[in-house]
């Protein structure tokens, strides 16, 4: 498989020009199997007037990239934030390469005030793009093994991750993103944007790592990039290595320490 990574700095508020910005890039490099765009990149990242950004799934939009995808035979992820009948989500649009929607995504892991203004997803999904399983996570998601481990158990081949991660989280993420690889013996492909948005310097470091946790390629902290990777997502581990064979899920736990009816110790 061919990925495309798109570090990209979204325009603020205009969703229109942000799906011309993934059409283009599509048509830039059409020889991709898979390209991955940012969180909430159809809007940019802010949680103000949603309303005004928000979309459903067969939305204009949604449907140029649709098109595209389908003209390049590319399949595409790409973040934008979803208008449903409860609220709004955060959302990654997952479309295979023959345009159609394969998946919605909702980000299960809110950070900080991103509760006050989306519904978290309740549910991981394994979503087949480009030949391949993929499990796709959005930015927090990622800082939690179990996401990662949840879809992992359910047969993906891969882990894909879109993102916002903002200053001064570089490094949280560019560990917690090599650890699911690890975790899972999965390749992982990241994905996260740059500029300024919302008081937030985005940090970038999109990266495609290894089933072993290695680094293959990562972007820079603060340009806008096109990374193009070779994803070999079939290969598993030796059995010794084979880190879901011989976890054994969760065990009960023993302690001395009585808990309270809302779990903490006090």
């Amino acid at each position: 498989m061919l990925a495309l990574l798109a570090q990209l700095a979204p325009a603020p508020r205009d969703v229109d020009a942000n799906a011309a910005r993934v059409v283009r890039a599509l048509r830039k490099r059409p020889d991709a199997d898979l390209a991955i765009f940012p969180e909430l990149f159809l809007g940019g990242y802010t949680i103000d007037r949603l309303d005004e950004l928000a979309l459903a799934p067969g939305a204009r939009p949604l449907q140029a990239i649709a098109d595209a995808a389908a003209a390049t035979r590319t399949a595409v992820i790409v973040g934008f934030a979803e208008r449903r009948p409860d609220g709004f989500a955060n959302a990654l649009a997952c479309i295979d390469s023959s345009g159609n929607l394969e998946a919605v995504y909702r980000k299960t892991h809110l950070f900080g005030p991103e509760s006050e203004a989306f519904v978290p997803g309740d549910e991981q999904l394994v979503v087949p793009l480009a030949g391949a399983l993929v499990g796709p996570l959005i930015c927090f998601d990622v800082e939690f093994p179990e996401p990662a481990r949840a879809v992992a158990r359910a047969g993906a081949e891969l882990l894909v991750t879109a993102s916002a991660n903002m200053a001064p989280y570089w490094a949280d993420h560019r560990l917690a993103t090599r650890a699911r690889a690890l975790d899972n013996r999965l390749g992982h492909l990241y994905v996260n944007r740059v500029g300024s948005e919302s008081s937030h310097r985005f940090v970038g470091g999109t990266r495609a790592i290894a089933p072993d946790g290695s680094v293959v390629i990562e972007a820079s902290d603060e340009h806008q990039e096109l990374l193009v990777v070779t994803v070999g997502h079939s290969d598993r581990p030796a059995p010794n290595l084979d880190y879901l064979r011989h976890a054994r899920g969760e065990l009960p736990v023993r302690s001395p320490v009585p808990s309270s009816p809302s779990g903490g110790t006090r």
